[in-house]
Formats: C-alpha cells, structure tokens, sequence
C-alpha cells in the first residue's frame, strides 16, 4: 500500500477522497484537516505522494510547498484546488509541486496523475543514490549511449540518469547550447527506453511555417465538393513512438496550448476537425534558452514549462569540458576517413593543444565541421595546425589578450559560490537537483550559498 498525505480543510472533500482512495486497494491515505499540522508529520514519517489543497486557513499550501522545499524534502506532491489561477499553479509548480488539478477532477485523472507523481519521485530518489563516480560501461543500455562519444564525469552522470528517466514514460526537457547533441541525446533515450521498437521522429520547431504547423503537426480535415478529406499528422505517425520537439521555445502560444493538452492528456484535434483523437506518444522537448527568464514570460507558457521542466537534462557545452575535445576530433577523424575513403591519418600534437584553446561556440558539431575540413585539407597521414580554420590559429592569441584585459581577479570561494547560485537558479531554485548535479551533499550546498551571505 503507498501512503498518501491528503491535506485539505474541507472535510466533505477529505472524507471523499478517504473512501475512494481506500477503495482502489492501492493506497493508504492518511488526513490532515489543520494546515498546521503538516511540517510536523512530514518531518516525522515518510510518504509516497502528497495531495495537497491551496486556499487553507492558518497555513497555505504555498507555505507548505515552501517548506517542504527549504527543508529538501523530496516527497511528490500534487496540489487539488478550487483556486483557477495561472500564475498561482506557476508558482506552485516552480515550488516543486509534481501537477495542478482544479477541483472537481476525474477519478480516472486523479489516479493517473498520482500514480504519474510516485512514479517520478522513484526515479528521482534513485537518481539521487546515484555514486559518484560512474563510467560509460556501466550503463545498461551502454549501445544506446555509445554515438555520444565523452568522458567527461559529468556527462557520464547524466546519461545515467538520462537512462534512468529513460525507463519511465515521462517527458524530458533537454536544455543545451546549439550544437551539444541534444537530438542525439534524445535519440540514445528513446533507444534505451520500452519504446525503441517504434519511431522517432525529430522536429525543428523554428523551421516550421506558424501558419502550416499546426496542420503538419496535428493533421487537417477538409471538405472537397461536398466529400471530407482527412490528412494525417506527425503526430500519428509516431504514435507510440517518441517525438523530439527542438527548439520548443519558437511553438506559437496556440500551438504550445494544443501541446500542452497532448503531453497531459494524450488528446489532440486535427485542424478543421472538432473530434477529439488519442494518442499514445513520448515527448521530449528542448531550448538553447533558459525559458526561466522574465524575458520569455509572454512568449512560452509558465504552465507548460515548469510541467516540462520536472525532468530536465543538461548537456554542457565543449568549452566546459574541454577533456572530450581530443576523444571526439579523434572519433570524426576515424568516422570522416570512413566516409570518404581515404588512408587513416592522425593529429599532430600541437594541432590538438589548438583545438583544446579553442571555445567552440558551436560545440560538438563545429568540431565535427572542423575536423571535415582538415580531413578534406590534409594530404599527408598527419593533420597540422595549418589544416585549422585561420580563426583557430591566429584567434587564440587575440581570445587570451581579450581575456587578460577583461579579467577582474575574485576570491576562489566567491567564484564557488557564484557557480552554485546559478546552478541553483538553473534548477528553478530547485536545491536537491542543484546539489546532485554539482555533485556536493545539500548540506555543503546550503553552506556554499547562505554561508556566504551571512559573510
């Protein structure tokens, strides 16, 4: 039986959910009436899922969320509320809150969403177990991985977790700079996930005519001198399958609405066409933005985004691990010989110290350029410096010079401190997840961050 806290003050409502709950043989609900009760219960025993209400007396359930969050409490929790509010299920969402259901709910609904909630909160206590140290070898589906060539301990803890989240059935939003392999991420996913037999399918959502998206990506019903024509979309097409949606940030505000509805309901209407469709397809998204910011408040759904951001995923660019640059050009440099059939060649050792200085504003997929084009260049066995764009050669001392003008020396504990307010604010404030991906205890976290402010 799986405990579930039910918080509400309406006992009418308690009483309901008390019967029903129990009645499905899979839970143990346990209630609380008096907000000011909770702190104390959720300190002391343990739970599965939380069902909480918003609008209580004494304390509010964003004073509930709000605790539970600066306590690092983990536990999921799903609010149920009569209080419609946009902005209020945002910030609870922001706050940790697993979904946001508006009173009355489906009983079917209520059921799928929690078991949805405990479901997640597994997968992210055992993310969270994860050691620290891990190798490639030791992922289960290592082939599923192996396209996305690293050994950097960090990227190889995220595809850890990547395959960890790959075995559920929830949407992953893939945050990254152009050019990190996102799509390849994705793809090594779905290929590790109950789905591999199935398609996938890649879009590039700021490719796409606003005006004929809708209809390529829901389908279309038309009516031909007097006779209806329906068309299929992409979305039935990888039904069952995964899709991958790049760039999500670029969807218009309808198109994210009409989304938002196929990722919680598994419902869609073609254009032209008011019956509604099921369908049954993994989502995963992705930004080079941090749609967090003020900036995209009018332009992408607070709703949507925080939804999608409950399982994210971060590749850091080249220049933040700068180890993978002479594993990689070496992977190109064998895969691009391959392709074109010439002798196998090597890089000169300066050639590769190059490269290493070298930021990548484009990432893994300039190098890939890069090393193509020195293959072309090159008609010895070993590629020099001079095979290298001019920009390479001559711009690292114009970067280093920039550099060294710009510099402005910190205190190494502020320059730690900083990197931990960002990553923190990365995560939505989020400090569990921030303190397992710095790959510190959240009590040194908590130190590195208000330990400096009380300084």
């Amino acid at each position: 039986m799986k405990r579930i806290l039910v918080i509400d003050d309406d006992t009418a409502v308690t009483n309901y959910l008390m019967v029903f709950l129990m009645q499905t043989d899979v839970f143990d609900p346990i209630i609380i009436n008096d907000s000011r009760q909770v702190m104390d219960r959720l300190g002391s025993e343990t739970f599965d899922v939380v069902l909480l209400d918003m609008d209580m007396p004494n304390v509010s359930g964003m004073d509930i969320l709000g605790g539970m969050r600066e306590k690092g409490m983990d536990t999921p929790v799903v609010v149920l509320t009569g209080v419609s509010d946009i902005d209020l299920a945002v910030k609870a969402m922001k706050f940790g809150a697993f979904d946001y259901l508006i009173k009355p709910v489906e009983d079917e609904k209520l059921l799928e969403v929690l078991d949805n909630a405990m479901e997640h909160g597994i997968l992210h206590r055992t993310i969270d177990e994860l050691p620290q140290q891990l190798a490639h070898s030791d992922l289960a589906h290592a082939s599923a991985f192996a396209y996305v060539q690293t050994q950097d301990p960090g990227m190889i803890r995220m595809f850890h977790q990547a395959e960890k989240l790959a075995s559920s059935d929830l949407g992953i939003f893939i945050w990254g700079e152009s050019g990190t392999g996102k799509e390849a991420l994705a793809r090594a996913i779905h290929q590790a996930g109950p789905r591999h037999d199935h398609p996938f399918i890649a879009l590039e959502a700021d490719s796409q005519d606003p005006e004929r998206f809708p209809a390529f990506f829901f389908g279309q019903a038309r009516v031909y001198g007097g006779s209806k024509e329906e068309t299929r979309g992409i979305l039935e097409e990888v039904n069952r399958g995964t899709l991958f949606l790049n760039n999500i940030d670029a969807l218009t505000l309808p198109m994210q609405v009409r989304l938002k509805r196929v990722i919680q309901r598994g419902e869609y209407y073609r254009e032209s066409s008011a019956r509604v469709r099921k369908v049954d397809v993994r989502i995963i998204v992705s930004s080079t933005n941090d749609l967090t910011r003020p900036e995209f408040e009018d332009t992408f759904l607070r709703d949507l985004l925080y939804h999608l951001m409950i399982n994210s995923l971060r590749i850091p660019p080249l220049r933040e691990r700068p180890g993978d640059i002479p594993l990689l050009a070496e992977h190109f440099l064998q895969e691009e010989c391959g392709r074109i059939d010439t002798p196998a060649k090597s890089f000169s050792p300066k050639c590769i110290e190059l490269l290493k200085q070298y930021s990548f504003p484009n990432n893994v997929q300039e190098l890939r350029t890069i090393v193509a084009s020195a293959v072309a260049g090159t008609e010895g066995e070993i590629i020099g410096p001079e095979a290298l764009p001019v920009h390479i050669r001559k711009g690292i001392e114009v970067e280093k010079v920039a550099a060294a003008a710009a510099f402005k020396p910190r205190t190494l504990d502020r320059v730690v401190t900083e990197h931990v307010e960002r990553t923190i604010e990365h995560f939505g404030g989020n400090r569990d997840r921030a303190a397992v991906e710095l790959g510190i205890s959240r009590e040194k976290l908590d130190h590195l961050v208000d330990g400096d402010a009380e300084e």
